[in-house]
Parts: C-alpha cells; structure tokens; sequence
C-alpha cells in the first residue's frame, strides 16, 4: 500500500517565517547529514522520512556531499522524493549545499561559480529534482571574491533551479556583505545556517545571532545537540551505537569528561523538573526567542523524530530556568 500522509500532521508543528521572507519553515526541520549513507538501511529512511512529514515536518536537508559516500545521501532521498514522498512534493522544503571537498582537483570545493553551479546541477541530477527551494554556499571562502559566490547564488535562482539562497557557516560580517551583494542583485537570500547549542554560543558572541534578527535574516541550527552531547545517553557510559564509537570525527571520547558529564547532569535534572528530556530542552533552547526560524535535528530512528518533535508544546523558559542554564554551561 502506497504511502499516505496524516490528515493531522500541520495541527502537530509550528510554522515561522524565514527573516522577512514569505516562506515558512517549521520549528524543527530534518537533517540528512547522518543515517542517510551508503552503508544504512533504505528501509529506515523511508520510515525517517515519512514519521518526519506525519510529524508536520516539511523542510528536508541536505548537502552535496553528506553521506558517506559524497551524494549518497541526496541519492537515497531523491528515491524517497520520487517514491513515497513524491505526490507531496509542493508541500516539502528540499534544501542543499555546495562548500566543500565533493570530488577530486581545484573545481571540486570552495565557493568557486564553477564548483556551485556544477555542484547544484549534480545534486538536482541525484535528486531527480528540477529545482531545490534553499540553495546554500555551505561556507565562507577567503580566496574566492565573495561577489562571485553570490551571483552564482542568482544565477542559480534566476536559472529556476532554487527558489532561494542561503548560506551557511557565515559570521556576522560576512553575512552582512553578503546580503548587500544579494540585495542589489535583486536575489531572494532568506537564510543562514550556522551551528547553535547550549554548548556552543558563538552566534551570539560573534554578534550573528542579534545581527540577523535586527535585519531580517533567517537563522536555521545544526547541531544543536552538540553532536549527542546534550542528551543523556552519555551518562550511563558510552553506547557502542553512539556516534563516538561509529564515526569519532566530529565528537571524539575524549570529549566525555568528567567535567563535562557534570555538566550534563546537571542539565538534565532542569529537563526533567520540565517535564522534557534533556535532547528535548536542549532543541527547545535553540528556538526560545523567535531569533532562531528552525532547529535540524539529525535521527536514526522514527521514534526519535516523534520524540523531538514533541518540543513544539514546551518552548517557552523561566528566567530562572535561563540563568541555570547559562550557569551550567559556561563553568
């Protein structure tokens, strides 16, 4: 029997708009960057994807190069789009990225408008896609004019292969050229994807995070579990499902401190006097003020997806409840 969605899955999400721009996003979005590879079961992403879209969950991203191997990702999803997902595809987000290393010799990384509009091509090519709805340069490039990058952006756009552009990894003054440049060229840019968690502020220290709310610029987080560590799987030891014992690039052992886990702990005791998990309080942290649009959170199972997504209904924090946290986290 073919798939068919919930009835009731837009009562389930909440839905805000990106900076000033006309699109909505929903509160949580759902990343690819992990469990959508080569070597893990199509079976389960198909049952990822479609917990996600019964969740209310319309934004679906990816990258060039998220797999492993380097668009295997956007592969797989482009057989769900075309598959299960396929009848509601005007109701779906499909973001991607090109930034970095996605294949062999100088054109194949960076920000040049060589390696991004060959890169869009080969993702819309994987897809099955005519058009992405968020195009992003995946990061900052110092060797490449920022102009050239841009319009390669709006070439993109007028070209009919994204409705809009975005960036990510941007600081606040990057950022800031950057919608210059787009503004003149007459370019819908709405985004900027950048890495954001109780763990890790430098949003709001840089300045990014107060800049794009003053200018009408759109905020989405990656990462906002700080690769799993505000969760609270780590305090029983480390699973040998984690991430660290599966990857170990971008969260090694020897981050689980016992400082850290103190940390931790302490966290999850104002979780749970919430009534939320620690991943729960931590996802509601992320999109507390209206500053941020929408918060990724990466899954391996449906029952994840419907966990975090419960998050829509506990948003709001006490000062208290702030304070503690900053306090904790800043030791």
């Amino acid at each position: 029997m073919s798939y068919i969605a919930d009835e009731k899955r837009y009562e389930k999400m909440n839905y805000f708009r990106s900076g000033n721009s006309g699109l909505k996003l929903p509160a949580v979005s759902l990343g690819l960057w992990h469990n959508f590879g080569t070597n893990d079961s199509f079976e389960n992403m198909v049952n990822m994807c479609e917990a996600a879209f019964d969740s209310g969950i319309t934004h679906f991203d990816l990258a060039n190069n998220y797999g492993p191997q380097n668009g295997s990702a956007e592969e797989n999803f482009g057989k769900i789009i075309n598959g299960e997902l396929k009848p509601y595809r005007n109701e779906l987000v499909i973001s991607t990225k090109a930034g970095y290393e996605m294949w062999d010799g100088p054109y194949g990384n960076w920000g040049s408008r060589k390696y991004l509009l060959s890169s869009l091509d080969s993702s819309l090519q994987r897809m099955g896609l005519d058009y992405v709805d968020i195009f992003y340069h995946h990061r900052m490039d110092p060797a490449t004019p920022l102009e050239e990058s841009m319009m390669a952006l709006d070439t993109a756009v007028k070209q009919g292969k994204a409705l809009y552009a975005g960036i990510s990894n941007y600081d606040a003054k990057t950022t800031k050229k950057a919608m210059e440049i787009l503004k003149e060229l007459r370019c819908p840019f709405i985004i900027n994807q950048v890495r954001y968690s109780i763990f890790d502020r430098w949003i709001e220290e840089d300045g990014l995070k107060t800049f794009a709310s003053e200018n009408g610029c759109g905020l989405i987080a990656f990462s906002p579990l700080a690769q799993g560590l505000l969760t609270d799987k780590y305090l029983r030891g480390i699973p040998e499902n984690s991430r660290i014992k599966k990857d170990g690039r971008f969260l090694k052992e020897s981050a689980i401190t016992k400082e850290r886990l103190e940390q931790i702990e302490a966290l999850n005791q104002i979780a749970k006097e919430r009534g939320q998990t620690l991943a729960q309080m931590a996802l509601s942290w992320v999109i507390r003020d209206g500053d941020v649009t929408s918060v990724l959170i990466g899954a391996s199972s449906p029952e994840q997806i419907k966990e975090n997504v419960k998050i829509v209904e506990n948003t709001a924090f006490t000062q208290e409840e702030l304070d503690a946290i900053d306090s904790i986290s800043k030791k």
